[in-house]
């Protein structure tokens, strides 16, 4: 049910495709749990820079499986906590590009939300339809939504259950860049080479945990003093690294330069 597959220019980018075509890559318990195992496996793998999370030209996710839960009672859901595992993208400290072709709905829209930036194929549909089935989002819709965007927006979409299209979705400031259908994945990737040129410490400093959050999460977790003071302190920390001292003395020397992760 999932993909991983490795390209870019220095074959560093892990590209991890959602693989469920017959149910438009809905949500279930097995394809959650072969993805956080994916995406720890690319966790500890130095070899790796940067993660594309994608689906196919259908659907990036059309939701959880709503046949797989159905038939759950309360019970089932909160003693065996139905999510486990499911928000492991959201604690992945190596930079998340989602790649967004086609339905993006209900879960799939919150796997994207946990992305750290989102580029969508001009066929997209994001949307939380969970009220028009009795119930709710319940991997973060309800939260990221309004701090991504504003309260009326996210009160819109998770009280009438609507549908935004990629061109509504980047106005609103959920997707960062559109593309064609068949351009969306080779542009992730060259976005993915661009970041994995960086130091791979000092990018990981970006999106460092501290203060619950990194440095630029925390713009929409904290107040703006908690979150320039988190700023500040990840600042200061990378003049204790080798890569930043390589990088300023590369500039000055009018040269690339040449990262240790140190």
């Amino acid at each position: 049910m999932i993909t991983l597959t490795r390209t870019g220019a220095q074959e560093n980018v892990a590209l991890v495709t959602l693989n469920r075509p017959n149910a438009l890559n809905a949500l279930c318990r097995q394809l959650m749990q072969e993805l956080s195992e994916t995406l720890l496996k690319i966790e500890y793998d130095e070899s790796y820079r940067v993660i594309v999370l994608t689906g196919n030209e259908k659907a990036f996710a059309a939701g959880a499986d709503i046949k797989e839960m159905a038939k759950l009672e309360f019970k089932d859901v909160f003693q065996n906590d139905f999510f486990t595992n499911w928000d492991t993208l959201s604690h992945i400290t190596k930079p998340v590009i989602a790649a967004v072709n086609g339905f993006a709905l209900g879960g799939g829209t919150e796997l994207a939300l946990m992305c750290d930036i989102v580029y969508a194929g001009e066929n997209a549909v994001f949307g939380q339809p969970e009220i028009s089935i009795g119930t709710i989002p319940g991997l973060g819709g309800t939260q990221r939504w309004p701090r991504f965007t504003n309260k009326s927006i996210a009160m819109e979409l998770c009280l009438a259950g609507d549908k935004i299209s990629a061109q509504d979705a980047k106005e609103v400031g959920l997707v960062s860049k559109i593309f064609t259908v068949q351009q969306l994945i080779p542009e992730a990737v060259l976005l993915a080479d661009r970041i994995a040129k960086n130091s791979p410490l000092i990018v990981k400093t970006v999106k460092a945990r501290l203060c619950r959050g990194s440095s630029i999460n925390a713009a929409y977790e904290t107040s703006l003093s908690q979150g320039l003071q988190t700023e500040k302190h990840l600042f200061q920390s990378t003049f204790a690294t080798n890569d930043r001292l390589e990088g300023m003395t590369a500039f000055a020397e009018k040269r690339a330069p040449k990262w240790t992760n140190q």
